[in-house]
C-alpha cells in the first residue's frame, strides 16, 4: 500500500512540476515563438527544479544529504531530459502531433521512468 500512496504523492508533485513545465512551454511557444522541442526542454528544467524540491521533502521524505540525492536526481533528470527531447521531436516531427498532445504523451512516459528511478535509486534509503 505504501507504494500506491507514494506514487499518488509523486503524481501530485508531478502536477505542480507540470504547471511549471507546461507554463514555460506554452509561454515560450506562444508568446516568444520558440520551436516546441526547445520550449519543452526549457520547461523540463523548470519542472525538474520543482520536482526535486517537493519530492525530496514530501514524496520520499529523504534524509539523504542533498549532495548525494541531487547528484542522483540530476542523473535521472538528464535521462528524462534526453527522452523528452527525443519523444517530442518524434511526436511533433514525423508523428505530426500538436505540441501539447505530444507533450502529454511524453510526460506519461517520463512519469513512469522518473518515479521508478527516483524511488529505487535516487531517494532509496540504505
Amino acid at each position: 500500500m505504501k507504494i500506491v500512496w507514494q506514487f499518488a504523492l509523486f503524481s501530485i508533485v508531478g502536477l505542480f512540476s507540470a504547471i511549471g513545465h507546461y507554463g514555460t512551454l506554452i509561454g515560450l511557444r506562444e508568446l516568444v515563438g520558440i520551436e516546441p522541442v526547445t520550449a519543452s526542454l526549457a520547461g523540463y528544467l523548470v519542472g525538474g527544479t520543482i520536482s526535486y524540491v517537493l519530492n525530496y521533502r514530501f514524496t520520499f521524505r529523504s534524509t539523504k544529504e542533498h549532495r548525494e540525492a541531487l547528484t542522483k536526481f540530476l542523473g535521472v533528470a538528464a535521462v528524462g531530459f534526453v527522452l523528452n527531447g527525443v519523444l517530442m521531436a518524434a511526436f511533433t516531427g514525423p508523428g505530426k502531433l500538436h505540441y501539447l498532445i505530444a507533450q502529454i504523451l511524453t510526460t506519461l512516459v517520463i512519469l513512469l521512468w522518473s518515479y521508478s528511478s527516483n524511488r529505487y535509486w535516487t531517494f532509496r534509503e540504505r
